[in-house]
C-alpha cells in the first residue's frame, strides 16, 4: 500500500471516529432533553397531586364541618375560609339571592376573613355581610346562573358597579385596585330545585385551569349538600318541639320554657301569666261534623293565637283541644285583658259548615297567684274549667290558693305515716323523708320523690317519676269527666296513698315469680282496706279520701274486691285510680313477666273495656295518652 493510500486510510478512520463521536453526542444531547422533560413532568405531576391532596383535605373539613351541631351560618363560614385559606384564593363569599318588594337582591351570607374582607369594610366603612348588594346586570350572567353554569370575568370594576348602591367610578375602581383580584369566578348554587345564591371567589390569576373549576364545581356541590342537611336538622328540631297539626309549640317545649321562665322571672322579680284556652263543644263537633271538622276548628283557634301575640309570647298546644300562652312581664290584670281578646277573636271565626266557635279560658299570674309551676298551672286549668261549667265562652280568672291546699294535707299525713311509724319502714329512711317534708315550702316534686321512695320498699322497678306521671294522667282524666276542683285535689292526694297499703304485704309475696296461692291472692286483696282502715283512718284530714282508696281495686263488671262493687256504684275517682295504676304497671317489669310497650299497654286497656273498666273511661284515658301524654 502506497503512502497516499495509507493517508486516505487513516482520513477515513478519523472521519469515523468523529461520525461516532458526533452521534454519541446526539444521543447524549436527546438524553438529557428527555431528563428534562421528565422531571418537568414530575415537577407537574407533584404540584397537581399537592393540590389535589389540598382539595381532599378540604373537602374533608367541609365534610366533618357538615356533621356536626353548629349553625348554618357557622358551617357556611368555615367552608369558605377553608376555600380562600386552602386554595390560595384571595377572597371567598356566599351571596343568597333573595326577593322582598323592591326586587331581587343580594345578601353575603357567610365570607372568609382576610385582606380582602379588611380593605372592603374600609371602603366601604362596613361588612359584606350589613350591605344590601344589588343584583347584578352583567352580560351573560344571567344565562349562566340559569344554566347552573360556573362563569369567571376579569373585569372587577364592571362586578363592582352593578353589585354596589350608588357607587362612584373612583370608588368602584379602588375596589378593583386595592383588593389585587386579577379575575373573580361565580358558582351557581341550587337549593330544593331552585336557585339558592352563588359561591363566588377572588383569584390573583387571571385565568383558571380545568381541574380548578372543576374543584370548584364539586366544592359548590358540598355546599349545597351542607345546606340541605342544616335543613333538615332545623326541620327535626322544629318537629321536637312542634305541635304537627297546628304549628304552635307542643307540651314538650312549653314545659321546658315555663320552667326557664319562672326562673329568669324570679330573678328580675317580674311576673308572667299563663292562659288556658279549651274548645267548647269538640265532641259535638266531631259527632255532628266528622273530625276532620274537629280538625279545623283546632287549628282555627292555633291561627288565633298566632296573630293576637307578641313576639315574645308562648303559645303551646298542649293536647286534643287545649292550648296554654305564657306572656311574660305581664300581671293579671294584663293577663285577662289579653285572654278578653283572644276570646273575642275566637268567637269571631268563622268556619265552614260549624259556623261560629267558642272557647273556655283560664288565667293564673306567676308570683301573683303562686310561685309553684304546678300549682299555677292547675290553677290556670281549673279557672279554664270553671268557665266551661259556668256556661263556656268565658274567661275566668284563678281564685287564690285556699287555706288549706291539697299538697298540704298530703304533707301533714305522709308526716304523720313517716313519725307515728304506721308502715313497715326504717326508723332512720323515716326521719330523713319526714325532715325533708318538714322542711320544705309547698312544693310538688318533693312530695313525688317521697311517694317514689315509698314505693320503691316494695316495688324495686317503680319508675323515678311514677307518681308525678300517676298525678297527672289523673288530673287530665278527671277534667275530661268534668270533676270540680274539690273532686280533682282529693283524687291528688288518694293518687299519692292508694297504694301504701302494699308496705304491710309480705315482700316475698310481692317478689314472687311463680303463680300466686289463694291465700297469697287474699292477703294482696287486703291491702286497699290495709291503705284504708289501718294506716289512714287514724288521720282524720283524710276521712274523706278513704273511700276512694278502699274501692279503687272494684272492677266495673263487679269482679273486683273488696266489696265486688260494679258500674256506677264505683266512685269515678276509684275507677280513675284503678286505670291510671294498671296502666302504669303494664309498663314496669314485673317478676313474672316483662314491661309492656306503650303500645301494648294501651291495647290491654281497650281490650279490659267494660270488664275492668267503662268503654268510655278507657276511651278517654287512651285519647290522653295518645294525644296529650308522651
Amino acid at each position: 500500500m502506497g503512502f497516499f493510500d495509507s493517508l486516505k486510510n487513516f482520513k477515513n478512520q478519523i472521519d469515523h471516529i468523529e461520525s461516532s463521536v458526533y452521534s454519541g453526542k446526539q444521543s447524549l444531547l436527546e438524553l438529557y432533553e428527555r431528563n428534562a422533560k421528565l422531571e418537568e413532568e414530575i415537577a407537574l405531576r407533584t404540584k397537581e397531586l399537592d393540590t389535589a391532596n389540598r382539595q381532599m383535605l378540604t373537602l374533608q373539613h367541609i365534610w366533618d364541618m357538615m356533621n356536626s351541631s353548629k349553625p348554618l351560618s357557622s358551617v357556611l363560614n368555615a367552608i369558605v375560609s377553608c376555600l380562600q385559606g386552602e386554595l390560595g384564593y384571595l377572597h371567598s363569599c356566599i351571596a343568597k339571592r333573595l326577593v322582598d318588594n323592591e326586587g331581587d337582591y343580594l345578601q353575603i351570607v357567610a365570607c372568609s376573613g382576610d385582606l380582602f374582607a379588611d380593605k372592603f369594610l374600609n371602603l366601604f366603612s362596613c361588612a359584606p355581610g350589613d350591605i344590601r348588594l344589588k343584583f347584578p346586570d352583567i352580560e351573560n350572567l344571567p344565562e349562566a346562573i340559569d344554566g347552573k353554569k360556573i362563569y369567571q370575568s376579569k373585569d372587577i370594576f364592571n362586578l363592582a358597579k352593578n353589585v354596589f348602591p350608588n357607587i362612584t367610578d373612583e370608588l368602584a375602581q379602588n375596589f378593583a385596585d386595592e383588593t389585587n383580584a386579577k379575575s373573580f369566578i361565580l358558582v351557581p348554587l341550587s337549593y330544593n330545585h331552585s336557585h339558592f345564591g352563588s359561591l363566588v371567589v377572588f383569584s390573583s390569576r387571571e385565568n383558571a385551569t380545568e381541574n380548578e373549576l372543576n374543584f370548584l364545581s364539586l366544592f359548590a356541590r358540598q355546599i349545597e349538600l351542607a345546606i340541605t342537611i342544616a335543613d333538615l336538622f332545623q326541620a327535626v328540631k322544629e318537629q321536637a318541639i312542634t305541635d304537627g297539626m297546628t304549628g304552635l309549640y307542643n307540651r314538650r317545649y312549653f314545659e321546658e320554657f315555663i320552667k326557664k321562665e319562672a326562673v329568669r322571672a324570679s330573678r328580675q322579680n317580674q311576673k308572667f301569666t299563663v292562659i288556658g284556652i279549651d274548645l267548647d263543644h269538640l265532641k259535638k263537633i266531631n259527632d255532628v261534623y266528622g273530625h276532620n271538622y274537629g280538625d279545623i276548628a283546632i287549628k282555627a283557634i292555633a291561627e288565633v293565637l298566632k296573630t293576637n301575640g307578641r313576639s315574645i309570647d308562648v303559645a303551646a298546644r298542649m293536647g286534643g283541644e287545649e292550648f296554654n300562652v305564657i306572656l311574660p312581664g305581664v300581671d293579671s290584670a294584663g293577663g285577662l285583658v289579653v285572654a278578653e281578646r283572644i276570646r273575642k277573636a275566637i268567637e269571631a271565626v268563622q268556619l265552614e259548615r260549624i259556623g261560629n266557635i267558642t272557647a273556655s279560658l283560664g288565667v293564673a299570674t306567676y308570683m301573683e297567684h303562686s310561685d309553684d309551676i304546678d300549682e299555677l298551672l292547675e290553677l290556670v286549668d281549673h279557672a279554664m274549667y270553671e268557665s266551661k261549667r259556668n256556661g263556656r265562652n268565658r274567661v275566668t280568672l284563678a281564685k287564690p290558693v285556699s287555706e288549706t291546699s291539697w299538697q298540704e294535707v298530703a304533707i301533714d299525713t305522709f308526716i304523720n305515716i313517716l313519725t307515728k311509724h304506721r308502715i313497715p319502714l326504717d326508723r332512720k329512711t323515716s326521719k330523713i323523708l319526714s325532715n325533708k317534708l318538714q322542711e320544705m315550702n309547698i312544693n310538688n316534686e318533693i312530695l313525688y320523690q317521697v311517694s317514689d321512695e315509698l314505693i320503691k320498699t316494695y316495688n324495686p322497678e317503680h319508675a323515678e317519676d311514677g307518681t308525678k306521671q300517676k298525678v297527672q294522667l289523673a288530673s287530665l282524666l278527671a277534667k275530661r269527666f268534668d270533676l270540680p276542683k274539690e273532686s280533682i285535689d282529693k283524687l291528688k292526694i288518694a293518687m299519692l296513698l292508694y297504694d301504701i297499703g302494699n308496705t304491710m304485704v309480705p315482700k316475698e309475696i310481692l317478689e314472687k315469680k311463680e303463680p300466686l296461692t289463694e291465700e297469697d291472692k287474699a292477703s294482696i286483696k287486703q291491702h286497699p282496706l290495709i291503705a284504708a282502715r289501718e294506716i289512714l283512718e287514724p288521720i282524720s284530714t283524710v276521712v274523706d279520701i278513704i273511700p276512694i282508696i278502699e274501692k279503687h281495686h272494684e272492677n266495673w263488671n263487679g269482679t273486683g274486691y273488696p266489696n265486688k262493687l260494679s258500674g256506677e256504684n264505683i266512685p269515678i275517682e276509684s275507677q280513675i285510680i284503678l286505670i291510671v295504676d294498671s296502666y302504669c304497671a303494664l309498663l314496669e317489669n314485673r317478676p313474672y313477666r316483662a314491661a309492656m310497650t306503650k303500645e301494648d299497654a294501651i291495647k290491654t286497656i281497650l281490650n279490659d273495656a267494660n270488664n275492668k273498666w267503662s268503654d268510655k273511661l278507657a276511651n278517654e284515658f287512651v285519647s290522653i295518652v295518645q294525644n296529650e301524654f308522651s
